[in-house]
């Protein structure tokens, strides 16, 4: 099992910044990739970005390219994403995830944080 838990959401204006955190624990050893996810109020969740543990190889949605970043801490065994830039239509729920998998799919879920952008 894996335990997430996301922190780092708030209330900031359109242009501003936030940087949520992702604490993994229990056994993360054998974790391939992390993830950011979001979903917005009568929307679907949707993936925003994702990372592989052990490259630092990147992936993300191309609404959050240039503005958003996800890094790890590997000792720390953290997640995090730095968002720039900041727009209302980011405004959302956002869930941290870990997979063990190397094809699709997820295995473990924050409970989310809070992030609303005020224009």
């Amino acid at each position: 099992q894996v335990q997430l838990v996301e922190s780092g959401g708030g209330l900031v204006q359109a242009g501003g910044s936030l940087r949520l955190s992702c604490a993994a624990s229990g056994r993360t050893g054998n974790i391939y990739r992390m993830g950011w996810f979001r979903q917005a109020p009568g929307k679907e969740r949707e993936s925003v970005t994702a990372i592989t543990w052990g490259s630092g190889s990147t992936v993300y949605a191309d609404s959050v390219k240039g503005r958003f970043t996800i890094s790890r801490d590997n000792a720390k065994n953290t997640l995090f994403l730095q968002m720039n830039s900041l727009k209302p239509e980011d405004t959302a729920i956002y869930y941290c995830a870990a997979s063990y998998r190397v094809t699709s799919g997820w295995d473990y879920w924050g409970q989310g944080t809070q992030v609303t952008v005020s224009s």
